[in-house]
C-alpha cells in the first residue's frame, strides 16, 4: 500500500488526475494533494509520501526546488515531473534513464499510469534490497545527503585521511564505518554542451546525467554513492566489500556505455576517469590522482581512462614557427594561417604531448604573436577584445583543444577583419602617424616614410603639416621628446638609455637637442620634475 501527493498550481489540472486514475487499482491508498511548495513541505512533515507528482513551473518556487528539498529531507520518496515546456522532449528521454521522469501537459493518463506501476516496482525493490543485502542496509538506511557530505568532507580534506579520524567522523554522525571495506573512485567530468543552455536547463541536465550514472554505474544506488564534487563533475564511489574484487576491464565497458548515453540522450561530451580499489584513507590522494588526470586532458572526448598505465608523455612541446604565423597573419592570409595551426595541434596530439601545460604555453605564445601584429597595426587590443563572447572564448581556450581551435579561429578572423577595415577607413597621414609610433626608436628618413605609404616626400610632408600643423621631421622630434620626458620623470633609466630608447645613439646630441627644446638638460629635468612632483 502506496501513498502519493501530487502539487501543481492549477487546481483543474490536480482535480483531473484525481478523477482520472483508478487509485485502488495501483495500490494507492493515501493520496495528498498540494498547490504551493509550503503546502507540499506540510504534507511531508505529517505524512509518509512514497510518490510525488509535481509541477516544475509554479509561482511560489519551482519543482526542482522542492525536490532539492525532498531528496534532503525525504529520500526514499520517488518522484515524477509534470511540465508543458515543449522544450523538455529530450529531457524526457534522458530522464527515462533513471527513475524519475517528465510527462508533458496535457497528461495522457495511461503514460502516467505507467510510470506510477515503474516507481511502484522501484520502491518494491528497494525494500528487498534492504531487507536482504548487507549493503542494502549500509545504504538505505542512511540519509544520502549526509552520506554525501560525509566523503565530500573526506574528500577536502575537512576529515584527515586516516583510518582513526574516518573512524570518528562517522561515529560522530551517526554513520556506519565498515571495516575493510574499499571503494573505487570514478570521476565524471562534463567537457562541453552541444548546445546553449539556460541555467535552468543546464541544471535540468546535470540532475539527468546524475541520475542515468546512479542507474548506469551504481546500478540504481546499490553499488555506492554519488558525490556532487563542483560544477560539471561528480564522483561515483563504487563500493566494495571485503574479500570481493572488481574487473576495471568491466567498469570501463560500463563507463564507454554510460558515455554513448550521454551523447546521445544529453547533447554533451564528458568524460570518465577510472581509480583502483582503495581503504577510504586512500581515498583523497586517488581522487587528487584523477583530478590531475582529468584536467591534463585537453585533447580526447568521451573517453574512460584508467588510471594505471597512464604515464607522462615523453615528448616536450616544441614551439612553433611563429615568425612565419606572423607573416600570414600581417598578410592578412586568415584561412592559410588556421589551416597551419591547425595542423600543428593535431600533430601535437598525434605524438602525445598535448597536456595542459602545453596548451597553456601554446595559448601565451599565439597571444603574443598576436599582439605583436595588433601594435603593428595600430590595433588596441582591449579595444578589439573586450567584447563578452571574445573574453569567454579566451577564459576557455585552454581548457581543451576544441576550445583552443574556436578561440584561436575566432581572435585571428576578427582581428583580420578589423585589421582590414581600419586599413580601408584609416586616411594617410593616420597611417604615417602609426608608423612612426612604431618605429619611434630608430632614424626614419622622409623618404622611408613617403615609401611605405606610396607617395612622393614632398607631398607626404605638404598634406601631413596641412593637416597637423607640423613638418614629419618636427612631428617626430616632439613625439620623442614627449617620451624622454615621461621616461625621466617615471623610471630610473638612465639618461643614455633613454636617448637610445627613442631613437638617439648619441648621448651628446641627445642632450643638445633636449634642452634646445625644455631649456633643461635631461639630468636637471629630472630633478626638478621630481621635485615638483613629489609628495608634500
Amino acid at each position: 500500500m502506496y501513498s502519493l501527493l501530487i502539487v501543481d498550481d492549477e487546481v483543474h489540472a490536480v482535480k483531473g488526475i484525481e478523477a482520472a486514475i483508478d487509485w485502488e487499482k495501483l495500490q494507492i491508498t493515501s493520496l495528498h494533494t498540494a498547490y504551493n511548495i509550503r503546502q507540499a513541505k506540510e504534507v511531508f512533515d505529517n505524512h509518509t509520501v512514497d510518490m510525488m507528482l509535481c509541477d516544475i513551473e509554479m509561482p511560489q518556487g519551482s519543482g526542482l526546488e522542492l525536490l532539492a528539498w525532498v531528496k534532503e529531507h525525504s529520500p526514499q520518496t520517488e518522484s515524477v515531473f509534470l511540465t508543458c515546456h515543449a522544450d523538455f522532449a529530450y529531457a524526457k528521454q534522458a530522464m527515462q534513464l533513471g527513475s524519475l521522469d517528465y510527462i508533458l501537459k496535457p497528461i495522457p493518463y495511461t503514460d502516467l499510469e505507467q510510470v506510477i506501476v515503474k516507481a511502484i516496482h522501484k520502491i518494491s525493490a528497494n525494500s528487498e534490497l534492504t531487507e536482504f543485502s548487507r549493503y542494502g542496509q549500509y545504504w538505505f538506511q542512511q540519509q544520502p545527503i549526509l552520506m554525501e557530505q560525509f566523503w565530500l568532507d573526506l574528500l577536502n580534506q575537512t576529515i584527515p585521511s586516516n583510518e582513526n579520524a574516518i573512524r570518528r567522523a562517522a561515529a560522530d554522525r551517526n554513520l556506519p564505518f565498515l571495516e575493510g571495506m574499499r571503494y573505487l573512485p570514478i570521476l565524471i567530468s562534463i567537457q562541453r554542451w552541444h548546445k546553449t543552455l539556460s541555467v535552468r536547463d543546464e541544471k535540468i541536465m546535470e540532475f539527468a546525467l546524475r541520475n542515468a550514472a546512479n542507474e548506469s554505474i551504481l546500478e540504481h544506488g546499490q553499488q555506492g554513492q554519488l558525490i556532487q564534487r563542483g560544477k560539471g563533475k561528480l564522483i561515483a564511489l563504487i563500493t566494495i566489500e571485503a574479500g570481493a574484487e572488481w574487473d576495471l576491464v568491466a567498469v570501463k565497458s560500463v563507463c564507454d556505455s554510460y558515455i554513448a548515453a550521454c551523447n546521445t540522450y544529453f547533447y554533451c561530451d564528458l568524460s570518465c576517469y577510472i581509480g583502483k580499489q582503495v581503504q577510504a584513507n586512500e581515498l583523497t590522494a586517488l581522487v587528487d590522482q584523477l583530478s590531475a588526470l582529468e584536467s591534463d586532458n585537453v585533447a580526447t572526448n568521451n573517453k574512460a581512462f584508467l588510471l594505471d598505465g597512464r604515464h607522462p608523455s615523453a615528448y616536450t612541446y616544441n614551439l612553433p614557427n611563429m615568425s612565419v604565423w606572423a607573416l600570414l597573419l600581417e598578410d592578412g592570409k586568415t584561412d592559410k594561417l588556421i589551416a597551419e595551426i591547425t595542423n600543428y595541434l593535431d600533430n601535437q596530439v598525434r605524438v602525445g604531448c598535448l597536456d595542459a601545460k602545453q596548451l597553456h604555453q601554446f595559448h601565451q605564445d599565439m597571444l603574443q604573436m598576436v599582439y605583436s601584429i595588433f601594435q603593428a597595426k595600430g590595433i588596441r587590443a582591449h579595444q578589439l577584445l573586450h567584447d563578452a563572447v571574445s573574453m569567454e572564448l579566451s577564459r576557455q581556450a585552454t581548457r581543451s583543444l576544441v576550445d583552443m581551435v574556436v578561440w584561436m579561429k575566432h581572435i585571428l578572423r576578427k582581428s583580420s577583419e578589423y585589421a582590414k577595415a581600419v586599413e580601408e577607413t584609416q586616411t594617410v597621414v593616420e597611417r604615417v602617424i602609426a608608423y612612426i609610433d612604431l618605429h619611434k626608436d630608430r632614424e626614419l628618413t622622409r623618404e622611408e616614410i613617403a615609401s611605405y605609404v606610396f607617395l612622393n616626400p614632398d607631398y607626404l610632408t605638404r598634406i601631413f603639416k596641412k593637416e597637423t600643423g607640423l613638418g614629419i621631421s618636427e612631428y617626430i622630434l616632439r613625439k620623442r621628446l614627449d617620451i624622454a620626458k615621461s621616461l625621466l620623470l617615471m623610471t630610473e633609466m638612465s639618461v643614455s638609455a633613454v636617448a637610445g630608447h627613442v631613437g638617439y645613439s648619441n648621448f651628446s646630441h641627445f642632450s643638445r637637442i633636449f634642452k634646445k627644446h625644455t631649456g633643461k638638460n635631461p639630468l636637471d629635468y629630472r630633478h626638478t620634475g621630481t621635485a615638483e612632483h613629489a609628495p608634500e
